[in-house]
């Protein structure tokens, strides 16, 4: 069975007794009181399909995937309200299957009513007051087989997102199952906070901002996404 290195990496972290990363367990519903941002990801109408350009895995040609670009996507936002101190940029996948012992196996499918839970593709958080975005490629540029290093860049720090827990910082594209009948949506949210730096170190993964971020959010917006590998979906979106 062809699968590409991405595809390892999600099934190892899918694998993992409990999940324990992956389970958001967080009511992010607080935040709809606060205000809004407008947040734009270039290449993405809000309810389009994801750019290939920014997935880390994309069709092979034989109804399977291989790795893909993995670039992060050009992303921007309007200025918070008074008293932003920081921003943080949350994209998580709301449609990855609970039990994933059949994903990306021959004859076998993932079927659209499995229960969901959420996967963590990019956690960016103390992203400085004074930025309105990032360019494309600016979070990854590619697939890394080990994982971007956790930990403080030049416009915030890295978490852990949900491929191989613990060990891959940044973002990292979309790449669900190939065998998968469902849909998969993916939330680019953007959050402005009043405190420049959320209570969270070492491999945090997105429930651990999203908790240090609880009391803190002036304001919040989001793009959503979808995505498919699965030939017979990809069809219904258009895609080849």
């Amino acid at each position: 069975m062809a699968r590409s290195g991405r595809g390892r990496f999600l099934l190892n972290a899918m694998l993992m007794a409990g999940l324990p990363v992956l389970l958001c367990g967080i009511d992010v519903g607080w935040a709809a009181t606060q205000g809004s941002l407008a947040v734009t990801v270039a290449g993405l109408t809000p309810g389009g399909v994801v750019p290939q350009e920014n997935a880390s895995c994309v069709p092979d040609g034989r109804g399977h995937a291989t790795d893909g670009p993995n670039v992060s996507p050009a992303i921007s936002w309007s200025a918070g309200p008074t008293g932003t101190a920081s921003y943080a940029i949350i994209t998580h996948d709301t449609d990855v299957p609970s039990v994933f012992t059949s994903a990306n196996q021959e004859g076998k499918t993932l079927p659209a009513d499995l229960r969901r839970i959420d996967f963590y593709h990019w956690v960016l958080v103390d992203v400085p007051a004074t930025t309105k975005g990032l360019p494309a490629g600016a979070d990854s540029n590619g697939v890394v087989a080990n994982g971007k290093p956790l930990g403080p860049t030049n416009y915030g720090v890295r978490g852990a997102n949900s491929f191989t827990p613990g060990a891959h910082g940044g973002y990292d594209g979309p790449c669900p199952p190939w065998n998968d009948e469902r849909v998969h949506h993916y939330h680019f949210t953007v959050y402005a906070l009043d405190i420049a730096r959320l209570a969270v170190s070492g491999n945090f993964g997105g429930p651990d901002a999203l908790r240090a971020m609880q009391g803190h959010i002036l304001a919040s917006g989001e793009v959503v996404g979808v995505y498919s590998l699965n030939p017979t979906v990809r069809k219904s979106l258009g895609l080849q």
